[in-house]
């Protein structure tokens, strides 16, 4: 068997790329869906700030205005 090029290697009979040091895989669109998914439960489940919100006056206007004075 020959020796592979530089950046190659054998692998079961095959030439095979050698691997890129510092490569990192990125996320796919499934993932990221997931990712948006889980945020949007957790939302649903536990809420964001509802208890924040705040309250109705203790003694509402009326909407009706007082009869003018003549």
């Amino acid at each position: 068997m020959s020796k592979a090029p530089d950046g190659f290697h054998y692998v079961r009979g095959h030439i095979r790329r050698n691997p890129k040091p510092g490569r990192a895989r990125r996320m796919s669109g499934w993932m990221i869906a997931g990712i948006a998914a889980s945020i949007w439960l957790w939302g649903q489940v536990f809420g964001f700030g509802e208890a924040a919100t705040t309250t109705p006056p203790a003694q509402p206007q009326s909407a009706v205005s007082s009869p003018a004075a003549r």
